[in-house]
C-alpha cells in the first residue's frame, strides 16, 4: 500500500507537530502548517513534486516570519521577576491566623485571605494566634511581615 502524497505531506505536518508539543519553540509549528498547505494543496489541485516543495518552504517561511512574533506574544505570556509592589502592598493591614509557629529564628506559616503564606515575626507567635501583616519581610513579597493582634 502506497500513501498519496495528500497523506504525506499531512503526516508529515503532524510529525512537525509533535515535534513542536516535544520541543516547544514557536519554530515547528509553522512548518507543521506549511506541510498542512501543502497536503491541501496536493488534494485539491494536481502539481508536482517540485512543486509541492516550493509551496512547503515558501508557505512555512511566509507563516513563519510573519506569525512568530505575534504568537510568543499569545502563546508565551509575560515573566515576573517578582512580585509587583502593589500587590505585595496589599496584603498589609490584612488579618490572619498563624498556622505553624512563627520565631525570630524561624519562619511560620499564616492564613490569610484565603492563601498560605511564609510569615517573620519578631516575637514567638505560636499556631492559632491571630495576627496583622505589618508589611514584607522579604524582598521578592513572599514572606509577610506579621504582628500579633489582641482579640476583641
Amino acid at each position: 500500500m502506497t500513501l498519496s502524497p495528500f497523506m504525506i505531506w499531512f503526516l508529515i505536518g503532524a510529525a512537525f507537530f509533535l515535534a513542536e508539543i516535544g520541543m516547544p519553540g514557536f519554530v515547528l509549528g509553522f512548518f507543521a502548517a506549511g506541510s498542512w498547505i501543502t497536503a491541501l494543496a496536493v488534494w485539491l489541485t494536481d502539481i508536482g513534486l517540485a512543486a509541492q516543495v516550493v509551496l512547503f518552504l515558501a508557505s512555512s517561511l511566509v507563516l513563519l516570519f510573519s506569525l512568530r512574533k505575534w504568537s510568543l506574544e499569545v502563546f508565551h505570556g509575560g515573566t515576573v521577576e517578582s512580585l509587583d509592589d502593589d500587590y505585595a502592598n496589599s496584603k498589609i493591614g490584612k488579618r490572619g491566623v498563624v498556622t505553624k509557629e512563627i520565631s525570630p529564628a524561624l519562619d511560620g506559616e499564616v492564613k490569610l485571605m484565603g492563601s498560605f503564606w511564609r510569615a517573620a515575626a519578631d516575637s514567638v507567635i505560636e499556631e492559632g494566634a491571630p495576627v496583622e501583616v505589618t508589611g514584607q519581610a522579604s524582598p521578592d513579597g513572599l514572606t509577610l511581615k506579621v504582628r500579633r493582634i489582641e482579640t476583641i
